[in-house]
């Protein structure tokens, strides 16, 4: 049976995937949806999902405790809102490289909200797949710096919310993900009710609604993988996999949009799976994990 550090590792894979299928299906959505919209929607499909498979489960769901459960929530709906502000406002490519330097805090994060500093292995991980997003997405990092900020902000709260996640394995994935989706669901809606001028134009097609709902499934899947990825490996080694999205999304832009391949997008394909094919290797090996810290204990 894989170790826990092996398993946190495919978890991450096979979410990225997912993530990076959605993340597809947001930039063809982009033309024809209001960000704001695309948001709601999937966090109350993914709310509505979640409960239903964990009620299907017998799986309690939970509320107020244990506190870390809130601060992952907060966290990661600032960050699910961040995450199509900034991509609807910017080049992809800039916010897909500012939104991926969520690794970058962890490592910052690590020592002070898990009390497990991250290793040589997960530090050298991190910088070489940094490196690689930007080779890859190229960025300009010009223009609007409302948005640039935002997509920093983004990364920073995923980064608290992965750390978040990590603290809760002893809670069922499955009711994580409902928590969090429902806090995101009355963020999103409170902001589609209270923001002038949202557009709601194609929510009668077809066409956009099949791709709304494409959107949704994969965003959940990827979701309680990440959850499970979390909990179960050091949040540095996890975030360093992830970072396999970026070049989940590059097969697609070649497969779907016929994007062409540069040099230099092809050495930080490299940069990305190399750590990460490392990284996965390594998890094999049995890894100590650190007991949750009491939030609250002093």
């Amino acid at each position: 049976m894989a170790n826990p550090a092996s398993r946190a590792a495919l978890w991450m894979l096979v979410g990225a995937f997912a993530f990076a299928v959605m993340g597809a299906f947001t930039h063809a959505l982009g033309s024809r949806c209001d960000w704001l919209v695309v948001a709601f929607v999937r966090s109350t499909f993914m709310f509505a999902a979640t409960v239903l498979l964990a009620r299907g489960a017998s799986v309690k769901l939970v509320l107020f405790d244990p506190p870390t459960l809130w601060l992952r929530s907060t966290a990661g709906s600032i960050s699910l809102m961040c995450n199509f502000y900034a991509m609807a406002r910017l080049p992809i490519g800039d916010a897909l490289t500012l939104i991926n330097t969520y690794p970058l805090w962890i490592v910052l994060f690590s020592g002070i909200l898990i009390r497990r500093a991250p290793g040589w292995a997960e530090v050298v991980g991190i910088t070489c797949g940094l490196a690689g997003v930007a080779m890859i997405q190229q960025p300009n990092l010009e223009g609007n710096r409302l948005a640039s900020g935002v997509a920093l902000l983004s990364a920073i709260s995923t980064s608290i919310s992965m750390l978040g996640l990590h603290k809760l394995r002893s809670v069922d994935a499955r009711a994580v993900v409902a928590h969090f989706a429902g806090v995101a669901s009355v963020v999103t809606g409170v902001c589609v009710f209270l923001r002038p001028g949202v557009s709601y134009a194609n929510l009668d097609d077809l066409t956009t609604l099949a791709m709304l709902f494409a959107l949704a499934v994969t965003g959940t899947v990827g979701q309680v993988c990440l959850t499970k990825a979390y909990a179960a490996g050091a949040p540095a080694r996890v975030s360093a996999v992830g970072l396999s999205q970026v070049v989940f999304a590059v097969m697609l832009d070649v497969a779907i949009w016929q994007r062409q391949l540069t040099p230099a997008m092809l050495a930080g394909v490299a940069l990305v799976v190399g750590p990460s094919a490392w990284l996965t290797a390594r998890a094999k090996r049995p890894v100590e994990i650190v007991e949750p810290i009491d939030p609250t204990a002093e």
